[in-house]
């Protein structure tokens, strides 16, 4: 066990644990803006912020039987453990029995709006759940008691969590092999209340901006959980001409949760961009939901160590035309990622969206929709003016899977049913659906190239007027 994921430590979940933050700016001017843009697409994919870490296996579980379409399978059901990208571990609990879990995909923290919770009336009751439950309550022996399940074990408690999520989450006959894991089930399935959803542990808003030389452009507003964010300014000489300041126009050195920044461009910079990154170290809320770059099963999470979080913003400039700020979004009630684009210039922006021409007068702004099917991986680079490119990246996954053929099997190296329960060390993914297969690759997305002749996606500029 972790003494990270203590029950006292754990509902402290809204306060902060520690106040470090580093905000990081990658600023570049016209010269070598193709290059940067070049970079840019390489980097991370959108998210809305906050911790972004890899799954590693199924740590603590005991074992269940799913009825489905007249047959019965056994399945390990219990907690997952994630890594933190630079320090922390979380705990959680998929939400999507039938959907198998990527080994080592990367997942990232986001709202419920991007996950198959954003249309579950049981959302709420599913983070009751894991507040209410293991390892949140980690005196087992009180945990039993309430729950009139005598001699609960870490296994019991966490197969028992896992059977109750799944009743919610995506309605599944499911039944926990031990009796007082069953126990368990029941009582959390019983007293289940819906609570509302929780905040994010950190995030940046609007995640884009843009204006003009000898402006500051925001606000950008930070919402955290943390106490406070320290604000270091860029340590490179070349890049210290864009300063991150207050409305006032101060060097901004602390931030904390309300703080609006702003980017200060000198009135003698060249048209460009710069992308902001802010860190901090805290608890990850408990009932966030983490999704995958890959199609891999949707997690909530239980329990979570001091850990690195993080959001981006960026900032776009210029003199003359066209200034757009350009940002995306999952949008799984219209089964979509969503492109917004700001234009903050003097002229039009108008750009083609998958054979759809859509222009943005100068002062206006546009939500453009990508409709995708269930399921279906997208990568795409999303380009404005100077170089500018916006990175768009992941799966639809917007609904629980539904068995066909019979339960998937949920882990790479699956302990046989007489010896599913345990606290494994090195046990790959849980059988609440894991696959060996590759993570999909870019080859079966949409993309910003150009593929048999055919354009996915382009994205261009036009001016309207005479070009500068």
């Amino acid at each position: 066990m972790f003494a990270a994921f203590s029950a006292p430590s754990a509902r402290r979940r809204g306060a902060a644990r520690l106040a470090a933050a580093t905000l990081v700016t990658g600023l570049v001017a016209a010269g070598p803006l193709a290059a940067a843009g070049a970079a840019a697409a390489d980097g991370t994919p959108q998210s809305e912020g906050g911790a972004s870490a890899t799954v590693g296996g199924l740590k603590i579980y005991g074992a269940a039987v799913v009825h489905d379409d007249g047959t019965d399978a056994q399945v390990s059901a219990g907690l997952f453990e994630m890594s933190v990208d630079n320090g922390g571990t979380l705990q959680t609990y998929g939400v999507d029995i039938h959907n198998p879990t990527q080994k080592e995909a990367r997942y990232h923290e986001t709202s419920w709006s991007g996950t198959s919770l954003h249309g579950n009336k049981n959302a709420g009751k599913i983070r009751w759940i894991v507040q209410n439950s293991y390892p949140q309550v980690n005196d087992l022996a009180r945990l039993a008691a309430t729950a009139g399940a005598k001699g609960l074990t870490e296994q019991d408690a966490a197969a028992g969590t896992q059977v109750a999520i799944w009743r919610f989450s995506d309605g599944a006959d499911v039944r926990a092999v031990d009796p007082q894991a069953e126990r368990l089930a029941d009582y959390l399935e019983k007293h289940a209340r819906n609570l509302p959803e929780p905040a994010a542990s950190l995030t940046l808003d609007p995640p884009a901006v843009a204006g003009h030389p000898g402006e500051r452009l925001g606000p950008v507003t930070v919402h955290t959980n943390a106490d406070s964010v320290t604000v270091t300014p860029p340590a490179d000489a070349a890049t210290t001409e864009v300063k991150i300041v207050d409305k006032g126009g101060k060097p901004v050195t602390a931030a904390a949760d309300g703080s609006r920044i702003y980017f200060q461009v000198p009135k003698t910079a060249q048209d460009g961009w710069a992308e902001l990154t802010v860190q901090a170290s805290t608890t990850v809320p408990v009932g966030r939901a983490l999704v995958s770059e890959t199609h891999s099963q949707t997690q909530i999470l239980a329990g979570s160590s001091e850990s690195t979080v993080s959001a981006t913003t960026t900032a776009a400039w210029a003199k003359k035309g066209a200034v757009p700020a350009l940002s995306a979004e999952r949008d799984c009630a219209g089964g979509s990622v969503d492109i917004t684009a700001v234009n903050k210039g003097d002229k039009a922006f108008t750009f083609d969206l998958m054979g759809a021409e859509h222009t943005i007068p100068a002062g206006g702004s546009q939500k453009v929709a990508i409709p995708l099917q269930e399921d279906q991986p997208y990568d795409f680079t999303i380009k404005g003016p100077a170089g500018y490119r916006k990175w768009v990246k992941g799966v639809l996954d917007c609904k629980t899977e539904t068995a066909t053929g019979g339960l998937k099997s949920q882990t790479l190296s699956e302990p046989s049913p007489a010896a599913a329960g345990g606290m494994a060390t090195d046990t790959n993914l849980a059988e609440t659906g894991t696959s060996n297969a590759t993570p999909l690759i870019a080859g079966t997305a949409i993309a910003l190239v150009v593929v048999g002749g055919v354009a996915l996606l382009l994205l261009r500029t036009r001016q309207t007027g005479t070009q500068d």
